[in-house]
């Protein structure tokens, strides 16, 4: 089996790479700059991007299982889906998973659906590695900024979607599922910052910043208006989705859903740790 995964430099494609390795798999990585990629030695990288499936002939031959990801450049949804399922049939792949950006059916979606191959949608709410944002000033001043005391989320490790992944790309069972992701608990910025303190040893206070400081924020990170305006929603009258835990990854990987405070504990360097 070789598994060709997409967005391998990413939060979650990149610990995909490292879980198929540490399982015995063959993995090949998509990359549009391998010199930066710094993937393991065991992994064959390719070049190519998902925008531009021209000339990835050669990247998908021989591949059996295929991972996804629902977006191209500057998180631009992916429209290359039927060019990229053609590819993937024509190589053998058997088996596709794709790693949603948001909860609307989109073109890749269909594509995938109407191909005739084996797929898995993977839906994963917010990723704890978000929480890197905040660690400058929890390092520098030990105080969490962040807008909106009150919204909940049932963050998810970025390795947990992973492990999902991996699971659906090598073994039976997961055909035409959607998997709702999530951790095994409910947060609020107070809680997280609550939790970076005691994984650190050092008290960090949580500080509210106001929501047109975050709007303006956002704007300097180059996001639009509708991309504000949902960010605004998911986190002033976010979906049941987003705060309902769910025992999905433990039922596919046959482990618990790892915690925040795991998350903190693998990533304490960046906060100061």
């Amino acid at each position: 089996m070789t598994v060709l995964v997409t967005g391998a430099t990413g939060n979650v494609g990149r610990p995909l790479v490292h879980h198929l390795l540490a399982e015995g798999r063959r993995v090949r990585a998509l990359t549009r700059d391998p010199a930066r990629a710094g993937l393991p030695p065991g992994a064959e990288v390719a070049v190519g991007s998902l925008t531009d499936p021209a000339g990835l002939e050669e990247v998908f031959d021989g591949a059996t299982a295929l991972h996804l990801i629902s977006f191209g450049d500057d998180y631009a949804p992916l429209e290359t889906g039927p060019r990229l399922m053609d590819l993937a049939v024509a190589a053998g792949v058997r088996r596709v998973t794709v790693l949603k950006g948001d909860v609307e059916r989109t073109g890749l979606d269909r594509a995938v659906e109407e191909s005739g191959l084996d797929w898995t949608l993977l839906m994963p709410v917010e990723f704890m590695s978000n929480a890197l944002e905040l660690a400058d000033a929890v390092r520098e001043e030990g105080v969490l900024r962040e807008a909106f005391p009150s919204a909940k989320s049932a963050m998810v490790h970025d390795a947990d979607i992973a492990a999902v992944a991996a699971a659906a790309l090598t073994g039976e069972g997961h055909g035409g599922r959607e998997y709702w992701l999530t951790g095994p608990e409910v947060l609020t910025p107070p809680d997280k910052a609550r939790i970076i303190g005691e994984v650190l040893g050092r008290e960090v206070r949580y500080v509210e910043v106001s929501r047109d400081e975050t709007v303006a924020q956002w704007r300097a990170q180059g996001f639009g208006d509708d991309d504000i305006a949902f960010f605004l929603a998911m986190r002033t009258d976010p979906p049941p989705a987003g705060y309902t835990v769910l025992p999905t990854v433990e039922q596919v990987t046959g482990r618990p859903a790892r915690t925040f405070a795991q998350w903190v504990a693998e990533n304490a360097a960046r906060f100061g740790g």
